[in-house]
């Protein structure tokens, strides 16, 4: 079967699509023929060789996945031959065949397109855990998007509505994207720079957010303290950048401002509370069958195509949520 393989820390200079062995599902797996995969920021931090992201090379990226059941392996029920599922990959994912565990797959309601779906097991549903596990969003929140215009960021403006509603604030890496994500859904975008902070302050009325989504490792959390209103929260859910982490600040700061700090890491949820992501999955995938979210995704023709939108995620220059096809 085809799969991209990366070959080596790097760039798009050491992915290649390569003939692989097809996976089989051993105890409590399934394998799914995959139709459409999803493309995520953590591709780009593996293929750069972040710690922490790559067990051993070669490596073979991939974490979201829709498509139809292909096998199962011993012990799963639930699912048939042939059923339409999502299902979120631990690696592996953009191949013709890729194989999850059983715990992580979730069924397709009817009438939810698959390309559309293969934003849901980490992109949309990450944004929904963001906001309700992490952040404990309430009904009238403002909330601050580092990367507003990604796939994450977008996610988000599509989430917040469906939970009560809020302002939403984005911040973003070039000026150009800032109209993008003000299109995506946010009240209000700005480029990261010297006046980012009065921009923000101005549009939240000089109170700050209530909750502030950062994937910017600790680069922005200085800024974000700044910018924190009484009892925020603010999440980390990774490093863009891939530099190192600073200490975090010191407990006085967050007792003065009753300020909240948390870390988010997806591959931690799947590895030790793999419900609280199937349940989020559910629920977006709820979301998108009843009409409730309508998130945009940029599709790729073939794996081949991979590499080079990488090399956009990489630098900043792509824009919302890349899918690639793989099948019928």
């Amino acid at each position: 079967m085809r799969a991209l393989v990366m070959t080596a820390p790097g760039g798009s200079e050491n992915s290649r699509v390569a003939e692989v062995d097809e996976p089989r599902p051993g105890p409590g797996q399934v394998t799914v023929q995959v139709a459409y995969a999803g493309l995520n920021f953590v591709d780009v931090m593996a293929r750069r060789g972040d710690p922490g992201y790559v067990a051993s090379w070669p490596h073979r990226p991939g974490k979201e996945v829709a498509g139809t059941v292909r096998a199962l392996g011993e012990g799963v029920t639930g699912f048939a031959v042939g059923d339409r599922v999502v299902a979120a990959t631990a690696d592996g994912g953009m191949a013709e065949v890729a194989l999850a565990e059983a715990a992580l797959t979730v069924a397709l309601p009817d009438g939810v397109d698959l390309r559309q779906a293969a934003a849901a097991p980490l992109g949309l549903a990450t944004a929904m855990l963001l906001l309700t596990e992490s952040g404990r969003f309430t009904a009238g929140d403002t909330v601050l998007v580092h990367s507003a215009g990604g796939g994450i960021g977008s996610a988000v403006a599509q989430v917040v509505p469906q939970l009560g509603g809020g302002r939403l604030i984005g911040t973003v890496g070039r000026p150009e994207k800032a109209a993008e994500a003000v299109k995506a859904g946010y009240d209000a975008a700005f480029a990261r720079g010297p006046e980012l902070r009065e921009a923000v302050l101005a549009a939240t009325d000089g109170r700050g957010a209530d909750l502030i989504l950062d994937p910017l490792g600790t680069t922005a959390l200085e800024l974000d303290l700044d910018l924190a209103a009484t009892g925020a929260r603010i999440v980390l859910f990774g490093n863009a950048g891939g530099g190192a982490v600073d200490a975090l600040p010191p407990v006085g700061r967050l007792f003065a401002g009753n300020l909240s700090i948390t870390g988010y890491s997806h591959r931690g949820l799947t590895l030790g509370a793999p419900a609280k992501v199937a349940r989020a999955v559910s629920r977006v995938l709820d979301l998108l069958a009843r009409g409730g979210v309508d998130l945009p995704v940029t599709e790729l023709a073939d794996l081949a195509d991979v590499p080079a939108a990488h090399d956009r995620m990489a630098d900043g220059t792509g824009l919302g949520k890349y899918v690639v096809r793989l099948g019928a």
